[in-house]
């Protein structure tokens, strides 16, 4: 969905060029991307969402909301799709409207947060607050939804204790889920112009890389599920609608390698050995290894021979170091 529903124009958003859709999409078309998906499914026992994305869902006339909402509910009452999940501002939250999420088979609602710091949502003119979001979560929650938040790294005034604090009050507003995207400096924004005049500086990769590493595990130790690191994949974006910022295709591997890197050299410490065998959960195996193998080449500087394998009796980060 492009942003056609949105009240603001944030500093940072170009949703027509991110997305690459500049209107609403025809019942016909919605159709004919949920049949074309659920023909590639291969695996019979699966879980399968319809999700609006990209606006504002629940800024939409609320015919328009009904139209949509029944083309998926179709769907789930022929028992392809198990849920419908939305993403929309906290600031159209209301009771009425999630009446109507609620009699229609939503499920999952996303809210925008991108900051809890009311001075960057100033900055980035994001027209809402941090107790709207607050408030809508609230809401969200007594309904009996799934609450996502998602989060922005890198916006106009922001820093890295106020990402991290944003994170912290993510989980205490009782999010299950959430998603961290860097923010990027894209052509025709607000933030561009901030950008050319030099009030506005991008984080590096390397710097985003390491913030998003420390609140993956914020969030995980507080059973917070992250679905997204760093933006899908857009051809705008590789076309040149992106001017600078820290966009990765691998932004999630990068992330995962930088937690590994951690890992693996606080636990390897001062081991005096020729070789080391280190054997990972096969679900972590190239995260341990790392991006273009950075982790293993890391080891590789201090050892004559590293080897990695998988072992389908570990858990999570859970590794076994054997040397000699």
């Amino acid at each position: 969905m492009p942003e056609l529903a949105c009240p603001q124009q944030c500093s940072f958003c170009d949703q027509r060029q991110i997305s690459g859709k500049a209107s609403f999409p025809a019942v016909e078309e919605i159709i004919q991307k949920i049949e074309t998906h659920l023909a590639s499914f291969t695996c019979e026992d699966r879980e399968v969402e319809i999700a609006f994305f990209g606006g504002t869902f629940t800024g939409l006339p609320l015919i328009t909301q009904e139209k949509y909402l029944a083309i998926a509910r179709n769907y789930i009452g022929m028992g392809f799709v198990t849920g419908i999940r939305l993403s929309t501002r906290p600031d159209y939250i209301d009771e009425e409207n999630l009446h109507l999420l609620k009699l229609n088979g939503v499920t999952t609602i996303e809210l925008g947060a991108q900051s809890l710091d009311d001075e960057v949502l100033i900055r980035c003119n994001r027209g809402h607050t941090a107790q709207q979001v607050a408030d809508a979560a609230e809401m969200i929650n007594r309904f009996k939804f799934s609450l996502g938040l998602q989060m922005m790294i890198g916006l106009p005034g922001d820093t890295p204790e106020k990402s991290y604090t944003t994170a912290q009050k993510i989980i205490a507003l009782g999010a299950l889920e959430t998603r961290i995207y860097p923010c990027l400096v894209i052509k025709n924004t607000k933030l561009a112009k901030e950008y050319a005049e030099g009030f506005y500086k991008a984080m590096e990769l390397s710097e985003a890389v390491g913030l998003s590493a420390e609140l993956l595990l914020l969030f995980e130790q507080h059973g917070v599920k992250v679905i997204r690191l760093g933006l899908h994949r857009s051809e705008n974006l590789h076309n040149g609608a992106m001017i600078t910022g820290p966009y990765h295709i691998s932004f999630k591997e990068l992330v995962l390698t930088e937690i590994w890197n951690k890992i693996l050299l606080a636990e390897i410490g001062e081991t005096n050995s020729e070789s080391i065998h280190i054997q990972i959960n096969p679900a972590e195996l190239n995260f341990a290894i790392g991006y273009q193998s950075k982790n293993k080449k890391v080891l590789m500087n201090r050892f004559r021979q590293v080897k990695f394998s998988g072992n389908n009796s570990l858990i999570g980060r859970d590794f076994i170091l054997n040397s000699q």
